[in-house]
């Protein structure tokens, strides 16, 4: 099947197949009245209409993008999908006062999702999930990062990550499953949180790697919960098991997440509200992305990580929802830009890029995804906007018109196609 998306005010994309950072990563291509032509799941053609006619033949489906613009279809690198149970309760008493620390010592946080998810089938949280795939998707998102961490233990875990598996099977949204049993120490190893380490290394990590479920891991490295050293430890045998490596890190503290995000050689590093002038040059030396989710600094009403400063040190800067029940509850990939910008001192072509191909080379798939170019993944979204510069000025709506997964059409005027 061929598509052809004509009729675009203006093509709007950054380029390359790796990450961009410094003056780069507010580098966009544009195209005034440039059509797209994708050929399979493939993006054949951008250019010229006339140029176009000329070297094809007439396409199978025409998508008439009504003088919006098109722009790459956006990347979530860092989210917890699967989960059952909402926190709205928390929500609240944060609201009134109550700080993230106080509500989790009552037995609140982490700990009362896992509960929530431990006691769901698999079959309920695959419907959880799917619908979370759904508004990504009417979002613009094309492509996701999920991790688990919501089990924290074998059993468990293995389930988040089977949910995560059917899910991509079922659903246009690309998942790129991470493994995170080492987001939090459950309840029935506080007394022996080295004993849990142990079990995560020995049991845990070896079981879902035997299963093929997940490509990357992350820990959540901070004070109370994972120390550098527990990390380390956490994080050495990762390599046998071909996994991407991804961190948590510098959160609520500094304590050398970012500094050890690099020494790990870690694809990326994500929060670092906290970061240190020295993490800030290890992530630059390293070729870290720094993946920021100001959605948890305006959900928690807390301080948003320095991206200005992580841009200007050549840090390649991406964004991501965090979606999970307790600290940023959206799928919205345009909400995240607006509050990058707006927040936290991007600029609205940083943050495209950001949201795109940075986003994918967090992920490993700067080479095929992330940008507007032929022999790339044909991932697509039509704005009702003439400038992506909307997504920012034109704050709290969903202008996503149309998506395209791989060549198809996955949403068409604002409705998901079947």
């Amino acid at each position: 099947m061929s598509l052809l998306i004509l009729n675009a005010s203006q093509v709007v994309s950054p380029t390359g197949h790796a990450a961009q950072a410094g003056a780069a990563q507010g580098a966009l291509a544009y195209l005034p009245g440039a059509v797209v032509r994708c050929e399979g799941s493939t993006i054949a053609f951008v250019g010229d209409a006339a140029e176009h006619d000329r070297l094809f033949p007439p396409p199978d489906e025409v998508l008439d993008a009504s003088g919006g613009c098109v722009i790459p279809g956006f990347v979530d690198p860092h989210t917890h999908l699967p989960f059952a149970g909402y926190r709205e309760g928390e929500f609240d008493r944060r609201l009134r006062g109550e700080t993230y620390a106080q509500i989790a010592a009552s037995g609140g946080g982490i700990v009362a999702t896992v509960a929530a998810t431990r006691a769901a089938g698999e079959d309920e949280l695959l419907e959880l999930t799917l619908r979370r795939l759904d508004r990504q998707l009417l979002c613009g998102t094309t492509t996701t990062e999920a991790k688990s961490g919501y089990g924290l233990n074998l059993p468990d875990e293995l389930k988040q990550l089977r949910v995560l598996g059917r899910a991509a099977e079922q659903h246009p949204v690309e998942v790129v499953a991470t493994a995170m049993p080492a987001h939090e120490v459950p309840s029935e190893w506080r007394h022996d949180p080295e004993g849990y380490v142990r079990l995560v290394v020995e049991e845990i990590h070896p079981a879902i790697a035997a299963a093929g479920l997940a490509e990357g891991v992350d820990v959540f490295s901070e004070k109370g919960v994972f120390s550098p050293e527990q990390t380390r430890r956490l994080l050495a045998d990762t390599g046998r098991f071909g996994w991407r490596i991804h961190l948590h890190a510098d959160e609520l503290c500094n304590l050398g997440g970012a500094e050890l995000a690099a020494e790990l050689g870690a694809a990326s590093a994500s929060h670092l509200l906290h970061v240190s002038d020295a993490g800030i040059a290890a992530l630059a030396a390293a070729g870290t992305v720094a993946v920021a989710l100001p959605g948890v600094s305006f959900f928690l009403r807390d301080r948003f990580a320095p991206v200005r400063k992580l841009v200007e040190a050549g840090v390649p800067v991406a964004l991501a929802t965090d979606c999970n029940p307790g600290s940023s509850h959206t799928e919205s990939m345009p909400q995240i830009l607006a509050l990058a910008c707006m927040g936290a001192g991007l600029y609205a072509e940083e943050a495209l890029v950001a949201a795109t191909l940075n986003a994918a080379a967090a992920l490993g798939r700067a080479d095929r995804l992330g940008s507007i170019e032929t022999g790339k993944r044909a991932d697509l979204v039509v704005l009702d906007a003439p400038d992506p510069k909307h997504l920012v000025y034109h704050f709290g709506v969903n202008l996503v018109r149309h998506v395209v997964k791989a060549g198809r059409v996955a949403v068409r005027d604002c409705q998901r196609v079947a």
